[in-house]
């Protein structure tokens, strides 16, 4: 089961195991408040796509289908996350304050077609 959540919410004993998937550690989040299991930040969109994108929704469909193609290239990380998936809960934690059109829906979409 994948889940999703701010990195600014309170982390839970429900969250399983915290995956932050930024590229960026989010704007004063202290490290040890975040209780962050595992930083992926190569799975997180490019530095490219992330400035272009901006959280713009007009943007939305042509971001998903640009971060698609990023993750396509990363099987290895994928496999990773796909394995502790199938482990128990993991939480893919993100910054955006927009909670549906962020890169961790994203990468939550693609990762459950692909399991």
């Amino acid at each position: 089961m994948i889940r999703l959540k701010r990195a600014y919410d309170e982390p839970s004993a429900r969250d399983g195991l915290r995956v932050l998937v930024e590229r960026l550690w989010p704007r004063g989040v202290r490290k040890d408040v975040a209780a962050i299991d595992l930083w992926l930040k190569e799975l997180a969109p490019s530095t490219a796509l992330r400035k272009w994108f901006g959280h713009d929704p007009e943007k939305w469909t042509e971001f998903q289908k640009r971060y698609q193609s990023e993750l396509n290239q990363k099987a290895d990380l994928l496999a990773i996350l796909e394995r502790r998936c199938t482990e128990g809960t993991v939480t893919f934690v993100y910054a955006a304050r927009d909670t549906q059109h962020n890169s961790a829906v994203v990468l939550k979409e693609f990762l459950e077609n692909r399991m």
